[in-house]
């Protein structure tokens, strides 16, 4: 496909931001669709925020825990339009409503492709199988859904498969054939291709291999309206190395501007098979193995509703910040009985995947886990960015009688609201946004709306912090986050991070938390051993800052804005190595605090405590949270490697 080149705006036309500053690969993007040029063009590149991970009543669970929202719905819901949400009454009116405090930029609808025709036809009347005696199962009784180890959905009452399929599941291949259309018309339906730019949908579903109860999720997103004919499922590719084929074979091997990455998500509740060193087979991976794979996995999601997977709490770092949103059990399976869990593994928690992918690099030549982070919320009620604490109403993932009725408690009180995906491009385009994803420049946070900025390189100097040209300047002497550092022109230099941030300035319903303090975590291999340190680089850990736990209120000190240029004291040039950054605000309240509060529990009046509502008054669960961002990764990586 062609490059067309970019207008730069007014100022650096006019010379106020040289050309020279401006980053080389902003002034052209490759263009793989036909739309309006966007009027607003940022060279230096503006975040949008957005999520990529969003389930609608086409998908199997969401369905069965009383969805309806289908994902024309959850676009409008993105752009900032108000839905209804279960319990329904007995004329099918929604008994909850939701909004968000602010739209999104962007939302990918992710509804699970097994079980995609089945789930279709058992909503839809005169459709083969409506009337089945598993789909009149799954209408009447409210269950929750699993998958089994071979992808087919159980529960107390219906049978282990679908009798309607066909022996060789055809029947439901094809049948899935309905819903994914109706997918890529409410995103097409969804996407602004004027010169507004305002909002941009993409293609996408989510792959969901659960061998052993172990989560291997990716949510598969494509670049334009060009995807593959059926989405691949874990039912008929029980692994990720047949994703990969069918992925290459059905979307970038064809000729017409096809492009797809694969995202995985919840790794920490993965039992340490979403970032395996060998292969299905239990072969070592090889640097083939490893290539293709990073061509394909260039994010991962460092946060969602299921928990935070950024760090272990504990050795080999004792990293106090490791505890935030962390479940204490390693499979999807052990949600419910989480007292029977096992110890959780290694290769779980991101920071040490990425270290492990520096160890591969230095084994094979190439990096299987060079992977950007990102955030998102995994929503099951067809609800991107549904993120904010004060006015969360659960993910339908939760109780199940959120089916029937209200629950007090909304969600299991040891799940979060999730978090976004954002992202720095030059406009808000599904060509721009999708080649940031490609080059790593992303970030994620818990849900907040921090922005930051990070570049490395080798001669960034102090004076940088406070300049009005920061960005220009990052981008001029070096790479931005989710970049490989270059070869340093001495070899006894070490590299400079230079990071800003700026608090989220909130919306008119609900202020910002002030910044309390950014952290850059480097990972690194030290004479073959895993390394990882954490160095305090802007802000103030010890500020006094408060939390009024009956009105949520915050106050104290804290920053608005945080900015910082960092040089490695403890640099080799013969040492792979990674570096992110980690911005944390001040405290703040949790979701389940807001819901405590307005149902007027009194811990010390056992009258107002029943039920789910006991967790209001159970010391394992936090009354407040510190929202944060992660950056992609910078990485460095020695000469002749």
């Amino acid at each position: 496909m062609a490059r067309i080149s970019i207008a730069l705006p007014l100022l650096a036309l006019i010379g106020l931001i040289p050309s020279m500053l401006v980053p080389s690969k902003a002034l052209a993007i490759e263009r793989t669709e036909t739309r309006q040029a966007c009027a607003e063009v940022d060279p230096l590149r503006r975040p949008f925020f957005g999520d990529t991970h969003v389930h609608t009543a086409l998908s199997f669970d969401a369905a069965g825990q009383g969805t309806r929202n289908l994902p024309a719905d959850a676009y409008r819901f993105a752009k900032g339009e108000p839905l209804g949400i279960q319990p329904y009454d007995s004329a099918g009116n929604a008994l909850r409503t939701i909004q968000l405090h602010r739209p999104l930029d962007f939302a990918v609808v992710t509804d699970h492709s097994e079980l995609l025709g089945e789930t279709h036809a058992c909503q839809t009347p005169g459709s083969v199988g409506y009337d089945s005696f598993v789909c009149i199962a799954l209408r009447r009784w409210p269950k929750l859904t699993y998958l089994t180890q071979n992808g087919r959905i159980f529960s107390a009452e219906v049978p282990t498969h679908f009798s309607f399929c066909g022996e060789d599941g055809a029947r439901c291949r094809e049948a899935a054939l309905a819903p994914w259309k109706l997918t890529q018309r409410a995103a097409e339906d969804a996407y602004d291709r004027s010169a507004a730019c305002s909002f941009t949908s993409f293609v996408g579903y989510e792959w969901t291999g659960m061998p052993g109860g172990d989560n291997t999720h990716r949510n598969i997103i494509f670049r334009n309206e060009r995807v593959q004919r059926l989405p691949t499922n874990y039912i008929d590719t029980p692994n990720d190395e047949d994703l990969w084929r069918a992925l290459e074979r059905e979307c970038l091997e064809r000729d017409d501007g096809c492009d797809v990455i694969a995202i995985p998500h919840n790794s920490n509740l993965s039992n340490g098979r979403l970032f395996r060193v060998e292969t299905s087979a239990g072969k070592p991976i090889t640097r083939a193995g490893a290539e293709r794979r990073s061509r394909l996995e260039v994010l991962v999601e460092v946060i969602q509703h299921k928990g935070d997977s950024e760090c272990r709490s504990g050795a080999p770092v004792n990293d106090e910040l490791c505890g935030f949103e962390t479940l204490s059990f390693p499979r999807m399976q052990d949600m419910l009985t989480p007292q029977w869990a096992g110890p959780i593994p290694s290769l779980v928690y991101v920071r040490e995947v990425l270290i492990e992918g520096l160890a591969q690099h230095e084994k094979l030549g190439a990096n299987p886990f060079k992977l950007g982070l990102i955030g998102s919320t995994d929503t099951h009620l067809g609800a991107p960015g549904h993120v904010e604490e004060d006015r969360f109403a659960g993910h339908a993932a939760g109780p199940v009688s959120a089916r029937l009725e209200e629950p007090p408690m909304l969600e299991f009180p040891s799940f979060n609201p999730g978090g976004l995906a954002v992202i720095w491009a030059e406009e808000n385009s599904r060509d721009a946004l999708f080649e940031a994803m490609r080059r790593r420049e992303t970030y994620g946070t818990s849900g907040t709306r921090i922005e930051v900025r990070f570049f490395g390189g080798w001669d960034y100097e102090h004076d940088l912090c406070g300049n009005d040209d920061f960005v220009a300047r990052g981008y001029a002497g070096g790479v931005p986050m989710g970049a490989d550092l270059a070869p340093a022109m001495n070899p006894t230099s070490s590299p400079a991070f230079a990071v800003w941030a700026k608090r989220d300035p909130g919306s008119r319903e609900l202020a910002g938390t002030k910044l309390q303090r950014v952290q850059i975590i480097k990972g690194w291999l030290e004479k073959g051993e895993r390394r990882e340190r954490v160095y305090d680089v802007a802000g103030d850990a010890g500020t006094a800052a408060r939390v009024d736990l009956a009105t949520c209120l915050t106050s104290g000190a804290g920053f608005d804005d945080l900015c910082g240029v960092w040089r490695d004291p403890d640099f080799s040039a013969d040492e792979h190595a990674m570096y992110y950054v980690r911005v944390v605000e001040n405290p703040s309240c949790r979701w389940s605090q807001y819901v405590c509060n307005r149902r007027g529990v009194d811990c010390s009046d056992p009258s107002t405590v029943s039920g789910d509502l006991a967790a209001c008054c159970d010391p394992e669960v936090p009354k407040t949270i510190q929202e944060r961002a992660w950056t992609s990764p910078i990485w460095y990586t020695p000469p002749g490697s």
